[in-house]
């Protein structure tokens, strides 16, 4: 009814113009019911252009409602981080949008320098945004207090570093047990032998991490950092310290874990065969990213 009310006001303007315009010069006229006319035609065509957005936004709502507006376990937003050195800030990460869902495995690559490590820290609460925001299953950690973000850490994110981070005067036992009695209730010890047994250490539980090569430290950092069943895990270049064996062994057993508890796994690497393995992955350039595909089909930024 709208629509027809603006064609008919629109028409009658015109008519009225071409009366007006019988007193007037032949060139005025013309100008005059021009004019009208391109007042009725702009103002049809806004209506139209009205009714168009409101339908797209109408069915924008429809397919967020479709799909479930559930965020990602991980959700990126305008992430940004920048450094003074000296006179000079050094712009590290530039504006990342990102999410991941649950279960899902990322791995990020790129270039010494393109800002990997940077945004696994900010992930893992471990440094601050300059802007933006990071929300771990629905929480922003972004701007925790300490207190509050250490437990957000403890209970939902798990960490497996290149160089271990095992505590040299605790046993490996010890170690992995150690996450359990920081941030959970009731005893522990039962589920923390079962996971070093299922990392092939089950007669390495009482050895010191200086007994233990390199290998066999970071499957007991692999079953810490699974030890309280966190929905995350972060792992930094964990096969980067180890031989082409006992990296193979320790990423079957990652993604073995990651599988079987259906964990988020975001993990840092330069290899492409771990990068084939994912299901996802992203390639950072510069502190942006330049590519964001499937771990087997990634074009690594090339």
């Amino acid at each position: 009814m709208q629509v027809v009310w603006i064609c008919l006001t629109g028409c009658g303007a015109v008519a009225r113009g071409e009366r007006i315009a019988k007193a007037d010069d032949d060139g005025q006229v013309a100008i005059r019911a021009l004019r009208l006319r391109l007042a009725a035609a702009m103002e049809r065509s806004g209506q139209t252009e009205r009714k168009k957005k409101q339908q797209n936004v109408s069915s924008r709502h429809i397919d967020i409602v479709a799909r479930g507006s559930e965020p990602g376990m991980i959700e990126v937003r305008g992430l940004k981080k920048s450094i003074r050195n000296g006179s000079r800030t050094v712009e590290i990460l530039k504006g990342i949008d990102l999410s991941v869902p649950q279960g899902q495995f990322l791995a990020i690559m790129g270039a010494s320098g393109s800002g990997k490590s940077t945004l696994l820290g900010l992930l893992a609460g471990l440094d601050a945004p300059s802007e933006g925001q990071v929300l771990v299953d629905g929480t922003d950690i972004s701007r925790l207090a300490e207190d509050k973000l250490a437990q957000v850490r403890g209970k939902k994110i798990g960490f497996v570093f290149q160089s271990y981070q095992l505590i040299p005067t605790l046993t490996a036992f010890e170690n992995v047990l150690l996450p359990y009695e920081l941030n959970a209730n009731g005893d522990g010890k039962k589920h923390a032998a079962a996971l070093l047994e299922t990392v092939g250490l089950a007669d390495r539980l009482h050895h010191y991490p200086v007994q233990l090569s390199g290998g066999e430290q970071q499957r007991v950092a692999l079953a810490r950092a699974f030890v309280l069943e966190p929905p995350i895990v972060l792992a930094d270049e964990p096969t980067g310290n180890l031989d082409s064996s006992n990296g193979q062994h320790v990423l079957d057993l990652l993604t073995e874990r990651q599988r079987e508890a259906n964990t988020t796994l975001v993990l840092v690497t330069h290899d492409r065969q771990i990068a084939d393995r994912a299901d996802r992955c992203i390639f950072l350039r510069d502190g942006r990213i330049v590519s964001d595909e499937s771990g087997k089909q990634a074009s690594y930024g090339d």
